[in-house]
């Protein structure tokens, strides 16, 4: 569910961008409110584990995930972009509580040298979700075929505003279905018998606790999530708009939406092979080849068109597979009743999925989405040093 919900932000990007006339900078705000929603609402979700464990804080997070959907029908009913933004941030609130409880939970849930295999394989279901997500923005959110800019600047402003209702109101029903959804599996999960983890809370722990900021592997790891996920979205952010384009794949952005699938089923497919790999070779390893293949591959996608351009940027998805769920492993590795701490700050570090995908808006007013790509490249090479040296557990003094 939350991999679904993060992805259909890539088909809400031009969507409201046509329907609300924005640039790249400004529409990408859709996801700067939801990705800075992980950087606000981390260290809270790690208290309430603190408060409550890690089951319950998982039930609240879904149902406030639940309350965020719901929020998106009095949004296009109103056809507000800063509503829009709004329900996101509250979405993102109860995801960040979801993750930031769901993934230590996972990783402590056996012994710590497969933890990365375990992560994998629960975040390839994820991908699950983020693989059919464009698929079923493209059909359900998209129908509604936008008029062109043109036109659409020429209306009155009563026009204008019963023009932006009825577009918008494509994404009422599939976010209705989301949220009661979300509703039912948090009631589910509730009545589901999970085992505690005291040796991975603190209200669990006896003594004294030594700082987590004192963990070396813990810190640089929240750059590399933070340069990850900023990477990740901001790539699959512009892919709609990327493919639409006369000299890369000259197709319709509901055509341009099914790609899209291909990225982050990528994703998905690499994550079930990353499992079984892990199994056998070093977290470290594997997270440090497969951020150097992503790199090389976003840099034969700038210098190509066509495609070659196409394809290059849609395989880094399966590369990109891999990458939070070996960081988020390396990062927590040897924090014991601070996993918790832990978790909620390289969850925080998600907020690099709001400012990277704005930074690379606003290269794309300024050189064209092309070659805006760059950024992602300097990203993934970062996440290359921290697998090979920076993912080494040291407490400093």
């Amino acid at each position: 569910m939350w991999g679904l919900l993060t992805v259909l932000n890539d088909v809400l990007v031009p969507h409201l961008k046509s329907i609300f006339d924005l640039n790249y900078a400004r529409v990408m705000l859709i996801q700067f409110a939801f990705f800075s929603a992980y950087f606000v609402f981390s260290i809270p979700s790690a208290k309430l584990i603190d408060w409550v464990g890690y089951k319950k804080t998982m039930v609240v997070g879904l149902f406030t995930m639940g309350l965020g959907a719901l929020l998106f029908i009095p949004a296009a009913d109103v056809a507000s972009y800063p509503l829009f933004l709004t329900a996101l941030v509250i979405l993102a609130a109860g995801i960040t509580a979801l993750q930031v409880a769901a993934n230590p939970y996972v990783a402590v849930l056996g012994p710590p040298e497969t933890a990365s295999s375990r992560l994998n394989l629960a975040q390839a279901f994820n991908s699950l979700g983020t693989t059919i997500g464009p698929y079923l923005g493209g059909a359900l959110i998209l129908t509604a075929a936008p008029q062109s800019m043109d036109s659409v600047r020429q209306m009155s402003s009563e026009a204008l505003q019963a023009y932006r209702v009825h577009v918008a109101a494509s994404v009422k029903l599939p976010y209705l279905v989301i949220g009661l959804t979300l509703f039912l599996l948090g009631i589910a999960i509730g009545l589901f018998k999970l085992p505690a983890m005291p040796q991975a809370e603190r209200r669990g722990a006896a003594g004294p606790q030594q700082s987590v900021w004192k963990h070396r592997n813990l810190v640089l790891g929240m750059v590399a999530i933070f340069v990850y996920v900023g990477a990740e979205v901001a790539i699959g952010s512009f892919l709609i708009n990327y493919f639409s384009q006369s000299d890369i794949g000259n197709i319709s952005v509901a055509v341009a939406a099914g790609y899209v699938s291909y990225y982050w089923g990528g994703a998905m497919v690499g994550r079930f092979v990353g499992s079984a790999i892990l199994q056998k070779v070093s977290t470290g390893t594997v997270l440090g080849i497969a951020a150097a293949t992503a790199a090389l591959l976003v840099c034969i996608s700038m210098l190509t068109l066509g495609h070659i351009a196409m394809w290059s940027i849609i395989l880094v998805g399966f590369f990109n597979s891999v990458m939070f769920p070996s960081i988020f492993t390396l990062g927590i590795a040897e924090l014991g009743p601070l996993t918790g701490d832990g978790s909620g700050l390289l969850i925080m570090a998600i907020v690099g999925g709001a400012i990277i995908p704005e930074i690379q808006g606003v290269l794309a007013d300024q050189v064209g989405i092309h070659h805006a790509f760059i950024l992602p490249v300097v990203c993934y090479l970062y996440i290359v040093y921290y697998a090979f040296r920076g993912s080494k557990p040291v407490v400093t003094a």
